[in-house]
C-alpha cells in the first residue's frame, strides 16, 4: 500500500467560517417559492384568525350582557375563525413538512453532486463519518430554515397582534404589558445566542462520534486481529462525554428560558388583568372588553412560539455552516472540447508541478509516454507516484504545467468524453452498484454483458465470480470478497471500459504472484490498443513494462527500460526497500495504519 505521503495531501477538514451560511436559506427558498409563499400566507392567516377571535368573543359577551340574547352572528364568526385557524395550521404543518423533505432531498443531491465534481483530494478532506453526518442530520436541519422562517411570521404576529389588540381595547392595559417588554427581549436574545453556540458544539461532537465509528467499522478485521476491541470501544465512545456536556447545556438553555418564562409571563398576565379589572371597576371597559383583554394578554406574552422558532433557526444556521464548506468545493473546470478520434493515446506532461500545503509533491515533471506503451512508475514511498497517476488521468490538476493526451490538454476536454477515454484501477477500489455485474459495468456508459465477462476473465475474476451463489447477478452485500478479489473486480471494471489510457494505481498489490502474472499477460495482450501507466511496487511490474519512470522526491530521476536502470544501486534499493512478501513474525510492521482502526491488506492477501 502507498503511504499517505505518496498521495495528494488533503489537509484538515475545512472549518466553518462565521458568515458561512448566509446565502443557503435564500438559495433553498428559491427552490420552492410558490409553496413557501403558501406556507407564509397560511401561517399569517392562522395568526390573523387568532388575533381577531378575542375581539369577536368580547363582542359576543357584551351582546349577551346588554341584550340578554344569543349573538348568533358573533358566535358563527367565532366558530369560523376557530375553524380557519385550525385548518390553516394543519395546512402549514402538511405543506411545511413536505417542503422541508423536498428541500432536504435537493440539498443532499446538490451537496453530493458538488462533492463528486470537485477534485477527489478535496472530498477526502472530510472524514467519512463527518461527511455522513453533514449529509443526513445537518442537511435536514439546514433545509428546515425556509419553512421555519415562513412559519415564524405567525410567531411575530401573535404577540404583536396581542399588543395592538390591547391598545385598541384599552391603552392602559397595553402600558402595563410594556412594563415587562425589556425583560422579554433580554430573555429572547439570551436564548437565541446560547442556543446557537450549544447547537454548533453538539453537531461537531456528533460528527466526531460518527467519524470514529466509521473508522472502527472499516477496520474491524484489524481491530479483531490486534485484540484492541476494548481500546477501540473506549476511543469511539470518548466523544459521548462532550456530547453529553453539549446536550445538557442545550437543555439547560431551554430550561432557564422556560423557568424565566414561567415566572415572568404569568406576572405580566396578572399585571395586565389587574389593570383591566381596575378599569372595569371604573367603568372604562366592559365585560366583553375584559374577556378580549385576557385573551390578548395571553397572545402578547406567548413567547413560546418565538422560542421554538428561534431554537429551530439556530439549529438550521449551525447546520448550514457545516453544509456550506461542501457546497463551496470548487468544481474542476471542464470545457466542451474532445480528444481527436482514433488517437493512439500519447500522454505528455510538460513542466508539471503539484504543491500541497507548501510541499512540492511533483517538481518540473517532463514526460512523453508513446501511445500503446506500458510505463511503470516506481520510487520510494512519498516520491509522488500516486500524485503522478492522479495528474495523468486528471483526477487532480497540476498547479503548473500542462498534461495532454494525443496533443489535447486534459483540462480542455469535456468530462464525460474524458472519462470514456481514461479508466482507472486502484489499490482499494470502491465497489459501487447492486450486483457484481453492476460494479464491473460502473462507468459513464454500460458495457455489454459479453464485454463484462471478457473483462472479468482478463482480470482473473471470472473463476471466483462463477462460484458465487448467483454468479454475476450476486448482490455485493452477499458476496464475501477478499482484498485480492476486490482488486480483481476493480481491474475488471477498468478493462471493461476500453479507452486510450489505463492508469493502474498500485492495483495489483493484493494479488498473489500467479494471479498477478495472469493480469500482466492480459495487459500485454492489450499492447498497442491503449497506453498503460502502472504505479508499481513489485519488481515484476517494472520488468514487464516497456519503460520505467523513476521518481525521487517528486522529480523524475531517470526514465528507461528496467534492464538499463537495474545497474544503478539506488534503483535496486527502491525495490529492496519494499517490505518482504512474507515478513517474519518479529519484523516491524511497515504498514502501520495512519489512523487507529484503518484496515490494512497484506500484499499476499487473496484468500476468501
Amino acid at each position: 500500500m502507498n503511504s499517505s505521503a505518496d498521495r495528494p495531501s488533503t489537509g484538515g477538514t475545512p472549518s466553518e467560517g462565521p458568515a458561512a451560511s448566509g446565502g443557503l436559506p435564500r438559495k433553498l427558498a428559491r427552490r420552492r417559492p410558490l409553496t413557501l409563499t403558501t406556507v407564509l400566507l397560511c401561517s399569517v392567516g392562522a395568526a390573523l384568525a387568532a388575533v381577531a377571535l378575542p375581539a369577536v368573543l368580547g363582542s359576543a359577551v357584551d351582546s349577551v350582557t346588554e341584550d340578554a340574547a344569543v349573538p348568533w352572528p358573533s358566535l358563527r364568526l367565532a366558530m369560523a375563525l376557530t375553524a380557519a385557524e385550525v385548518l390553516l395550521d394543519a395546512a402549514v404543518a402538511l405543506l411545511g413538512g413536505s417542503t422541508t423533505a423536498g428541500l432536504a432531498a435537493w440539498l443532499r443531491g446538490a451537496t453530493v453532486d458538488r462533492l463528486l465534481r470537485a477534485e477527489p483530494r478535496r472530498g477526502e478532506a472530510f472524514a467519512p463519518g463527518d461527511l455522513a453526518t453533514r449529509l443526513t442530520a445537518n442537511a435536514a436541519d439546514a433545509a428546515a430554515a425556509p419553512v421555519t422562517l415562513a412559519g415564524s411570521v405567525a410567531g411575530l404576529l401573535l404577540p404583536a397582534g396581542g399588543l395592538i389588540g390591547l391598545l385598541l381595547v384599552d391603552p392602559w392595559t397595553a402600558a402595563a404589558l410594556l412594563v415587562g417588554a425589556p425583560a422579554l427581549l433580554v430573555l429572547l436574545r439570551t436564548f437565541a445566542r446560547h442556543t446557537a453556540d450549544t447547537t454548533a458544539d453538539y453537531q461537531r461532537a456528533q460528527a466526531d462520534l460518527a467519524t470514529r465509528l466509521t473508522e472502527a467499522l472499516e477496520g474491524a478485521a484489524t481491530i479483531r486481529a490486534a485484540h484492541t476491541g476494548a481500546r477501540e470501544h473506549a476511543r469511539i465512545l470518548e466523544p459521548l462525554t462532550a456530547l453529553d456536556v453539549h446536550g445538557r447545556r442545550t437543555w439547560q438553555v431551554f430550561g432557564r428560558a422556560t423557568g424565566h418564562s414561567a415566572v415572568l409571563l404569568p406576572l405580566l398576565t396578572l399585571l395586565v388583568l389587574a389593570v383591566a379589572g381596575l378599569r372595569l371597576a371604573a367603568g372604562a371597559i366592559s365585560v366583553g372588553d375584559l374577556v378580549a383583554v385576557s385573551r390578548y394578554a395571553v397572545l402578547a406574552v406567548g413567547v413560546g412560539s418565538l422560542t421554538g422558532a428561534l431554537g429551530a433557526l439556530s439549529r438550521s444556521h449551525a447546520a448550514a455552516r457545516r453544509i456550506d464548506p461542501l457546497l463551496a468545493l470548487p468544481a474542476m473546470p471542464n470545457r466542451s472540447g474532445a480528444l481527436p478520434s482514433g488517437g493512439p493515446g500519447t500522454l505528455e506532461l510538460r513542466d508539471v508541478d503539484v504543491t500541497r500545503d507548501g510541499r512540492h509533491l511533483l517538481r518540473k515533471v517532463n514526460l512523453t509516454l508513446p501511445g500503446g506503451s506500458s510505463t511503470a512508475v516506481v520510487g520510494l514511498s512519498g516520491s509522488g507516484k500516486s500524485v503522478l497517476a492522479a495528474v495523468a488521468g486528471r483526477l487532480t490538476d497540476p498547479d503548473a504545467g500542462t498534461v495532454t493526451l494525443d496533443g489535447t490538454s486534459l483540462a480542455a476536454v469535456e468530462a464525460t468524453a474524458l472519462r470514456r477515454d481514461i479508466s482507472y484501477a486502484f489499490a482499494r477500489p470502491a465497489l459501487l452498484g447492486t450486483t457484481v455485474q453492476d460494479t464491473i459495468a460502473f462507468g459513464v456508459s454500460r458495457p455489454s454483458a459479453e464485454r463484462i465477462r471478457s473483462a472479468a476473465r482478463s482480470a482473473s475474476a471470472h473463476g471466483f465470480i462463477s462460484l458465487l451463489p448467483l454468479g454475476y447477478e450476486t448482490p455485493l452485500s452477499e458476496a464475501p470478497l477478499s482484498g485480492g478479489e476486490r482488486q480483481r473486480l476493480g481491474l475488471a471494471r477498468a478493462f471493461a471500459h476500453c479507452g486510450r489510457l489505463l492508469v493502474l494505481d498500485d492495483a495489483t498489490s493484493s494479488l498473489d504472484t500467479v494471479t498477478e502474472r495472469e493480469v500482466q499477460r492480459a495487459l500485454a495482450d492489450r499492447a498497442g490498443s491503449r497506453t498503460r501507466v502502472i504505479v508499481a511496487h513489485r519488481l515484476s511490474s517494472a520488468v514487464d513494462a516497456d519503460r520505467v519512470v523513476w521518481l525521487e522526491d517528486g522529480a523524475v530521476r531517470a526514465v528507461g527500460p528496467h534492464s538499463d536502470l537495474w545497474g544503478d544501486p539506488s534503483y535496486r534499493a527502491v525495490f529492496a526497500a519494499q517490505p518482504p512478501e512474507q515478513p517474519p513474525c518479529d519484523a516491524p510492521d511497515e504498514t502501520e495504519p495512519a489512523h487507529p482502526g484503518e484496515p490494512q491488506q497484506s500484499a499476499q492477501e487473496d484468500t476468501r
